[in-house]
């Protein structure tokens, strides 16, 4: 399995294209990190800057070779354009569990089913090629759109770890945790999003 690290792996359909992210990703990201601030507002981590967006994709490649991370940056085909990035993190092989997450898109892509596609993808690869049993997932318990979003392709909410994490201004944030489990995969959340995704 820790072959899985160092190969370059494109997940994609008719829609959108994930991609291993890169350094020199930087320029095609910098214009949606510079001029849609609304991206980090939940965000644990912010990358509003040239400096930051940098430093945001240079950790995440140290994560890559650290093998605790795979990072992909995200090409939207209707637009032909790059709208955000998306990963695997907190990978644990021996566990088979992962969470996915660092997910940020371009506003003009929000509600526009490029998620529900991305996210198929995701969990196909993840149940299907990296024998995962379990994908977790977490977000600010604040952000209704993203837990909707969430709930949407079929993830059970677990529960709420209380102010767990530190967020960028200092203040703590409560945390909750959802799933999907690969019997639960295989038993019609796959179907259902791919149901959702054909529309």
């Amino acid at each position: 399995m820790n072959i899985f690290f160092n190969e370059e792996y494109t997940l994609e359909n008719d829609t959108v294209q994930l991609r291993p992210l890169k350094m020199e990703d930087h320029t095609l990201l910098l214009p949606l990190a510079l001029n849609e601030p609304e991206i980090w507002k939940y965000s644990l981590v912010q990358a509003g800057s040239d400096e930051l967006l940098k430093k945001y994709i240079q950790l995440a490649m140290e994560a890559r070779a650290n093998k605790k991370e795979y990072p992909f940056i995200v090409f939207d085909k209707r637009t032909n354009q790059f709208v955000g990035s998306t990963r695997f993190y907190d990978i644990q092989l021996k566990e088979l569990t992962l969470q996915l997450g660092y997910t940020w898109y371009s506003k003009a892509t929000q509600g526009s089913g490029l998620n529900a596609h991305c996210k198929f993808l995701l969990l196909n690869f993840a149940f299907e090629n990296m024998g995962m049993e379990r994908v977790e997932f977490r977000a600010d318990n604040n952000n209704a759109r993203s837990i909707a979003a969430m709930k949407g392709i079929g993830c059970t909410v677990e529960g709420i770890l209380r102010k767990n994490v530190i967020k960028a201004d200092g203040t703590r944030r409560d945390s909750i945790i959802l799933s999907i489990l690969k019997e639960e995969w295989e038993n019609g959340v796959k179907e259902n999003l791919l149901k959702k995704i054909k529309h």
